[in-house]
């Protein structure tokens, strides 16, 4: 086994067991996967990889760490595409959503509080409604403006958990591949690294297994997007900053519409798999800088470009 294979499988090792213990032990203990449940364990999780990524690269191999693993926060065009682009694709959810049979457009978030029957009583849902209905605007603006300071400030913090070991640590030993080789490795590790918390009921609860397969669609088609921007960025924290931005802005895509199921509308359903699909097409068709250069030359040769005078 060469070196590179050993260090990529101790972060693998690592992140896996540390994480799927920790459900493990939740489960074992009769931990009811309620709201406030679920955002402390998959809030804890994602900075699994980080840690991970500093035992093998810092503490195993004695190595540096913040350059080599793309830590820098020199600010460019690109951290504003990691901001901005997720809510774009959850915007672009939305319309691909309505393309599909059974979705219809619903300003009055039918489809949302659909989402919360079984999980609350009805007087909740009603009140609930009475209060969204009570804002001065659209509920929707708001949750745009609230995920897009969260997606740059706290969750980009926890997406910086993540994203050190997957796009940093593991977009480095992947370095002799292309974007795209690259790119589906990573996306069938973070996706695989999924399927405990999707079997739960993250994400997919009406269809928890078929919803394990669609997580690992997800991730693949998503991984070369967030390497894109980190590459084009020189930095890993544009694409935490991308991570984050995601998460706090994936539920709009659900907000506005009505019928279907958690396999077919939203980010992470079918619709949001096409949107997904169609940015990796543009990345492949209109991007010709990273055809064929492998990571190593892509980084070293943005390296080489900034150094001239």
């Amino acid at each position: 086994m060469s070196e590179k294979f050993k260090r990529i499988g101790l972060f693998i090792g690592i992140t896996y067991g540390l994480s799927w213990l920790i459900i493990a032990l939740m489960v074992a203990y009769g931990g009811a996967w309620s709201q406030l449940v679920s955002t402390v364990v998959v809030t804890a999780l994602m900075f699994i990889p980080m840690v991970s990524a500093i035992l093998v690269q810092k503490v195993i191999y004695k190595e540096p760490l913040l350059k080599p693993l793309g830590v820098s926060f020199r600010l460019n065009r690109w951290w504003l595409m990691g901001w901005l682009l997720p809510p774009a694709i959850a915007l672009a959810a939305i319309g691909v959503s309505l393309l599909l049979p059974g979705v219809s457009y619903s300003p009055e978030m039918a489809g949302f509080f659909e989402r919360f029957e079984g999980i609350l009583p009805p007087e909740a849902i009603e009140q609930m409604r009475e209060q969204l209905a009570a804002f001065p605007v659209h509920v929707f603006w708001i949750a745009l403006g609230q995920g897009l300071l969260a997606g740059v400030t706290v969750n980009a913090i926890a997406g910086f958990g993540e994203e050190l070991g997957w796009r940093g640590f593991l977009l480095k030993e992947l370095g002799h591949m292309d974007l795209w080789r690259s790119s589906a490795i990573i996306g069938l590790i973070w996706g695989v690294w999924h399927f405990p918390l999707i079997l739960l009921g993250q994400n997919y609860p009406q269809h928890p297994i078929a919803g394990v397969f669609m997580m690992i669609l997800f991730s693949l088609l998503l991984s070369p997007i967030f390497s894109y921007v980190r590459l084009k960025s020189k930095s890993v924290i544009a694409a935490a900053v991308m991570h984050g931005s995601l998460n706090a802005t994936a539920g709009l895509s659900i907000m506005m519409v009505a019928g279907g199921s958690d396999l077919i509308v939203g980010v992470t359903g079918a619709a949001g798999l096409i949107v997904l699909l169609i940015v990796d097409v543009c990345i492949f068709v209109f991007d010709r800088s990273i055809r064929g250069r492998s990571v190593d030359a892509i980084i070293g040769g943005d390296e080489a470009n900034s150094a001239r005078p």
